[in-house]
């Protein structure tokens, strides 16, 4: 039987505590449409006529297609409706009969004011776990974090700091089975996006289908593969230089989803081992933190096994 201890949230104090992107006081009243389809003509006049004819005013708009004949329409929208909240439902649903089902389109569409739900996976090393805590606190990561989960007690006494809830789910070969149900009893319906940060553990296809929400995955990225342990001790005695980083939506296919940003730093046979580990981590914190910041953003849209990003 797994072991599931959840160290619930601290009594917050005046300095830690949600982000302030959690709750909005004044709402902007803007909604964020993302559409995709078999590209054909009038696809942008139905929606912008749509739109109109609700009282909306788009404020931003990002388009691309794969190919003007046959090929795949992408588009991202921003628009501002007054009372947006209260009339978003009724607004969907007619959106959905006058325009998405005459295109066959796969589409989402929400209120920027409602702060996505994430839950960030870890294991022991906290460098990116801590950074995106830390940008949530300042306001700075477009989330509300609402859980911490890993298959080590250690960062609970730092996760403990920003007032969030920290579930320890240990994982062995033979209990992960059970482990991964506790992680979905956890979190199906709680969460709308699971980061990978760091999380030494492979996630089943049975966790990916079920957990209801898509998960980013961070890893370094260098050149030749390190695959394994130590990669930066064998980059070291490769002399690589250039490491880097690649954050990307988990899948079944170990490190083979679509990819979100990616990023490199140049390296030099003055730099040790440590140093490479070091930078390798400053690397991995800001590619990571776009990815998230990207996808709750709704800029990112998966195009088969590669991504649109506006």
């Amino acid at each position: 039987m797994t072991q599931t201890t959840i160290t619930p949230a601290p009594t917050v104090r005046a300095d830690t505590g949600p982000g302030p992107l959690a709750t909005t006081p004044n709402p902007s009243n803007l909604g964020r449409l993302l559409a995709s389809c078999v590209d054909r003509p009038g696809i942008v006049s139905a929606i912008t006529a749509f739109l109109h004819s609700r009282g909306a005013n788009i404020v931003q708009y990002d388009q691309e297609t794969t190919d003007p004949v046959g090929g795949r329409f992408f588009q991202r929208l921003v628009f501002h409706l007054p009372d947006l909240a209260e009339r978003l439902p009724r607004f969907a649903a007619e959106f959905t009969t006058e325009v998405a089902d005459r295109f066959d389109m796969t589409w989402r569409m929400r209120d920027v004011d409602v702060a996505p739900r994430v839950a960030v996976f870890v294991s022991r090393y906290d460098h990116c776990l801590l950074d995106l805590l830390w940008r949530w606190r300042r306001g700075d990561l477009p989330v509300d974090i609402v859980q911490v989960v890993s298959n080590h007690p250690d960062m609970a006494e730092a996760v403990a700091g920003f007032g969030v809830p920290y579930a320890h789910i240990p994982v062995t070969k033979a209990t992960k089975p059970a482990a991964e149900q506790a992680q979905i009893d956890l979190l199906k319906g709680r969460v709308d996006l699971v980061v990978m940060a760091r999380y030494m553990q492979i996630l089943s296809g049975d966790l990916l289908e079920r957990i209801g929400a898509p998960v980013i995955n961070i890893h370094h990225s260098f050149l030749p593969a390190f695959a394994g342990a130590g990669p930066y001790e064998r980059a070291k005695q490769r002399g690589v230089k250039l490491i880097g980083a690649t954050a990307h939506y988990a899948t079944e296919d170990l490190d083979e989803g679509p990819i979100i940003e990616q990023d490199v730093i140049r390296v030099s046979h003055r730099d040790s081992a440590a140093d490479l580990v070091r930078l390798g981590a400053d690397i991995e914190r800001t590619v990571l933190a776009r990815a998230v910041t990207w996808h709750c953003e709704d800029r990112v849209m998966v195009n088969g096994r590669t991504t649109i990003v506006f």
